[in-house]
């Protein structure tokens, strides 16, 4: 997938949009200041660091070794909860997509009930 196209993407996703808090790159894509997805749009370095499930992360980096990793730049902590996936090597557009939206519903999932309702305009999450 190209950067553009992944973008694109995420920003289709309910109250999403981009920011900026570390300079130029990542691209950080929020929802609610939270971010789902840090893109890395470099050619040399083309990756993106999702947050996940932590079984859901574990089987990701099993299925695919060496190009789905643990965040690389994440504190220990948070290192289990969010992988980084190294994009146009194994991993299918169709899969990327999931782990994108997967990553979205991750962050979604840590809010309030109210929040979440704010979010989608009333509906339940």
């Amino acid at each position: 997938m190209k950067v553009e196209d992944i973008i694109t993407y995420c920003l289709e996703k309910k109250r999403s949009y981009l920011d900026y808090p570390f300079g130029q790159e990542p691209i950080c894509v929020k929802v609610n200041n939270k971010i789902f997805a840090e893109l890395y749009p470099r050619e040399e370095n083309y990756k993106i660091t999702l947050k996940c499930d932590i079984w859901l992360a574990e089987m990701y980096r099993k299925q695919y070794p060496g190009v789905v990793i643990r965040g690389y730049h994440c504190p220990s902590i948070q290192q289990p909860h969010r992988n980084t996936v190294y994009i146009n090597k194994t991993v299918s557009d169709d899969e990327l997509m999931d782990m994108i939206d997967h990553s979205y519903e991750q962050v979604i999932k840590s809010f309030s009930k109210k929040i979440q309702k704010e979010i989608f305009g009333g509906k339940d999450a």
